[in-house]
């Protein structure tokens, strides 16, 4: 099971966390990141750096933020494993449903 980037994320994006993962697994959109679950090993080092608590595990996600973890899997469904974010780089998009969220004040 995953970690989870949820709406926490959107429009803040820290980066704090890119530097703890140790399999390079989170990626960059537009406006939020991503972990891609296909390379997340479940290790957590992502979660405490993240000053937004925007990070949360699969099982510990709240009922109003499984749409985040719906959200990361469709992502990443068609993509599959990139090889890590640093070498392939940003995303260049964002899911749909956070392309449609309105900014953040």
């Amino acid at each position: 099971m995953p970690y989870v980037i949820t709406d926490a994320c959107v429009d803040l994006m820290d980066r704090s966390c890119l530097k703890e993962c140790p399999v390079d697994c989170i990626y960059e959109g537009e406006r939020q990141l991503y972990i891609n679950p296909l390379e997340c090993i479940d290790c957590g080092a992502c979660e405490p750096p993240c000053p937004h608590e925007a990070i949360v595990h699969e099982a510990d996600l709240m009922p109003d933020q499984q749409m985040a973890n719906d959200r990361q899997n469709e992502l990443f469904a068609p993509l599959g494993k990139l090889g890590g974010a640093r070498k392939y780089g940003k995303l260049g998009t964002d899911h749909p449903d956070i392309t449609a969220l309105p900014p953040r004040d």
